[in-house]
């Protein structure tokens, strides 16, 4: 009888990559990598995984791997890891197909990943979005902004992590930026595409479903703007029932109108003037820290279920308990080289943290693009309530210190 496999595309700095590896085993399976450049990925030596370097968007290679794969194992799921790109999660979705493996619609998540598509598809059934418009030049996004009315969000049609989402509060930010995501500093995943967007003001919450059921609603913090760099996530949300409610009837009416029916979805929000607006809609796991988030306040650990989906295996969703869970970010505050960190495992032994966890090295360079990759890791407390939690975190990041030497300056 051959080994059970499980692969895995790519994988993730923020840490979720090593737990699907540590799920997997844990259920029985042989997880194996197949990534562009496993070299990236420290934890593959460290859980002795199996890496296979290939193009993981060229859906023609992946699918002659796996065959070769066969051989060998008896490959019974395969999927992609939380922050890789949405655009690999259509990949994924074909390679499930081509199979006959669980897995996702690829026709849903290959419009669900274009924005501007899966803004008219939301618009279209009547659920709440910013005005938005397509724009593919300077004149373009000129004449969008106006139509909406600044402050505008601009935003590339595919992407991750914020990268390149900015918020443009007067006509000097919106030409700075559009000369930064066309102007040849952006790195295009596809032809230059921008959405110009309404800024959905107030607080911002995210759902976190598998296939039709809202698992948990948490809320989120972000540094100052222009920029979106997470600060801090906490969970559960601390809701009203109304925008208990209407969060959930939104993610539902999201769910139907991109028929999206299958496995993990991640959806944004922000509670405006006129309730629950979608921000965004991840057709996919949120990433790291938010599976430990919900593990810890809700006692559900949504990478090992997750992984019982993909594997046709039976799920259990029920909450075993009711804890008040956050994380807070490290950002630094400036570019440089990061040389050494300190109070990291005093922080760690504050009762009630759950984890330090680090994206980066010792000696590596920063610099800071403002978005997600500005986090260089996290710290995770849990208590049975929000004040209690708040101050636990407080207390570990309080005592965890950095250096950080700026970059040598160049002479003009």
């Amino acid at each position: 009888m051959l080994p059970k496999a499980l692969i895995l595309l790519e994988g993730s700095r923020m840490g979720t990559g090593q737990l699907y590896v540590q799920a997997g085993k844990h259920l029985g399976l042989q997880p194996i990598v197949l990534s562009a450049d496993p070299a990236q990925y420290d934890y593959l030596a460290t859980e002795n995984v199996e890496a296979i370097r290939v193009d993981t968007g060229d859906l023609d290679a992946l699918i002659l791997e796996c065959y070769r794969l066969r051989a060998t194992y008896d490959i019974v799921g395969i999927t992609g890891l939380p922050n890789p790109g949405e655009s690999l999660y259509a990949i994924v979705a074909k390679l499930c197909r081509h199979f006959g493996l669980p897995g996702p619609n690829p026709t849903s998540i290959e419009r669900c990943c274009d924005k501007f598509t899966q803004r008219q598809l939301l618009a279209e059934a009547g659920v709440p979005v910013p005005a938005y418009r397509l724009a593919a030049n300077a004149t373009e996004v000129e004449s969008a902004a106006a139509e909406i009315g600044l402050p505008v969000i601009l935003k590339p049609v595919v992407g991750n992590g914020s990268s390149g989402v900015r918020l443009c509060r007067d006509a000097g930010e919106l030409v700075e930026h559009t000369i930064g995501l066309l102007g040849g500093t952006y790195t295009w995943q596809t032809s230059p595409a921008i959405l110009v967007e309404e800024f959905a003001e107030g607080p911002y919450f995210v759902a976190d479903i598998m296939g039709d059921m809202v698992i948990g609603i948490g809320a989120g913090e972000f540094g100052p703007p222009p920029h979106f760099v997470y600060r801090e996530y906490t969970y559960p949300a601390q809701l009203t029932d109304e925008q208990q409610a209407g969060i959930v009837d939104a993610s539902l009416s999201c769910l139907r109108a991109l028929d999206l029916d299958w496995g993990p979805t991640n959806i944004e929000f922000r509670w405006t003037k006129r309730g629950p607006v979608v921000v965004e809609v991840n057709p996919r796991l949120a990433g790291s820290p938010d599976p430990q988030l919900i593990q810890l306040a809700y006692g559900i650990d949504l990478i090992t279920e997750h992984i019982k989906l993909v594997i046709g295996d039976e799920r259990d969703l029920r909450k075993k308990h009711s804890q008040t869970a956050s994380a807070r970010f490290l950002v630094p505050d400036r570019d440089g080289t990061l040389d050494w960190i300190g109070g990291a495992d005093q922080a760690a032994d504050v009762p009630g943290v759950a984890e330090v966890t680090w994206y980066v090295k010792l000696n590596a360079p920063l610099i800071r693009k403002g978005d997600a990759r500005d986090c260089i890791g996290h710290v995770i407390a849990a208590s049975p309530n929000l004040t209690h939690t708040r101050a636990i975190l407080q207390r570990a990041v309080d005592l965890i210190t950095w250096s950080i030497t700026p970059f040598p300056a160049i002479n003009e």
